[in-house]
Protein backbone atom coordinates (compact mmCIF):
# COMPACT_ATOMS: atom_id res chain seq x y z
CA UNK A 1 0.00 0.00 0.00
CA UNK A 2 1.32 3.66 -0.99
CA UNK A 3 2.11 5.85 1.90
CA UNK A 4 -1.20 8.79 1.97
CA UNK A 5 0.37 11.60 0.88
CA UNK A 6 -2.08 14.37 3.18
CA UNK A 7 -1.96 13.25 6.93
CA UNK A 8 -1.32 15.81 9.36
CA UNK A 9 0.37 15.23 12.98
CA UNK A 10 -2.55 15.34 14.73
CA UNK A 11 -4.98 13.12 12.38
CA UNK A 12 -1.89 10.68 12.68
CA UNK A 13 -2.00 10.84 16.44
CA UNK A 14 -5.46 10.40 16.77
CA UNK A 15 -5.22 6.97 14.12
CA UNK A 16 -2.43 5.61 16.43
CA UNK A 17 -5.04 6.14 18.92
CA UNK A 18 -6.25 2.59 17.41
CA UNK A 19 -3.29 0.86 18.22
CA UNK A 20 -3.02 2.03 22.05
CA UNK A 21 -0.89 5.37 21.66
CA UNK A 22 -1.81 8.13 23.90
CA UNK A 23 -1.04 11.74 23.56
CA UNK A 24 1.03 12.41 26.95
CA UNK A 25 2.07 15.81 26.36
CA UNK A 26 2.71 18.52 23.85
CA UNK A 27 5.88 21.01 23.68
CA UNK A 28 5.59 23.89 21.14
CA UNK A 29 4.68 22.63 17.56
CA UNK A 30 4.81 18.71 18.68
CA UNK A 31 2.89 15.66 19.96
CA UNK A 32 4.47 13.28 22.12
CA UNK A 33 2.86 9.69 22.05
CA UNK A 34 3.41 6.70 24.52
CA UNK A 35 2.19 3.22 24.16
CA UNK A 36 2.16 1.02 27.36
CA UNK A 37 2.57 -2.86 27.20
CA UNK A 38 3.05 -4.39 30.12
CA UNK A 39 6.01 -2.81 31.94
CA UNK A 40 7.46 -1.81 28.44
CA UNK A 41 6.81 1.72 27.08
CA UNK A 42 7.05 3.17 24.03
CA UNK A 43 7.21 7.16 22.76
CA UNK A 44 6.61 8.70 19.56
CA UNK A 45 7.57 12.34 18.57
CA UNK A 46 5.19 13.80 16.04
CA UNK A 47 5.02 16.93 14.53
CA UNK A 48 2.08 18.78 14.71
CA UNK A 49 2.18 19.99 10.80
CA UNK A 50 -0.95 20.31 8.56
CA UNK A 51 0.65 17.89 6.11
CA UNK A 52 3.56 15.56 7.08
CA UNK A 53 6.90 14.91 5.05
CA UNK A 54 6.65 12.26 3.28
CA UNK A 55 9.87 10.80 5.02
CA UNK A 56 8.66 11.98 8.00
CA UNK A 57 5.79 9.58 8.03
CA UNK A 58 7.39 6.87 6.71
CA UNK A 59 9.81 7.19 9.46
CA UNK A 60 7.42 7.32 12.19
CA UNK A 61 5.18 4.10 10.68
CA UNK A 62 8.33 2.18 10.36
CA UNK A 63 8.77 2.73 13.96
CA UNK A 64 5.72 1.79 15.18
CA UNK A 65 5.05 -1.34 13.01
CA UNK A 66 8.35 -2.59 14.21
CA UNK A 67 7.15 -2.17 17.92
CA UNK A 68 3.67 -3.91 17.47
CA UNK A 69 5.06 -6.65 15.38
CA UNK A 70 3.44 -6.02 12.07
CA UNK A 71 4.67 -5.33 8.47
CA UNK A 72 4.51 -1.98 7.13
CA UNK A 73 1.65 -2.81 4.86
CA UNK A 74 -0.25 -4.25 7.54
CA UNK A 75 0.06 -1.29 9.37
CA UNK A 76 -1.07 1.17 6.61
CA UNK A 77 -4.25 -1.22 5.96
CA UNK A 78 -5.11 -0.92 9.96
CA UNK A 79 -4.87 2.77 9.94
CA UNK A 80 -5.53 3.88 6.30
CA UNK A 81 -7.40 1.13 5.18
CA UNK A 82 -11.25 0.64 4.21
CA UNK A 83 -12.64 4.09 4.78
CA UNK A 84 -9.40 6.09 4.56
Amino acid sequence: MKLPRDVSGEDLAHRLARLGYAVTRQTGSHLRLTRRAGSDEHHLTIPRHSSLRIGTLANILRDVAEQVEMSRDELLEKLFGAGR
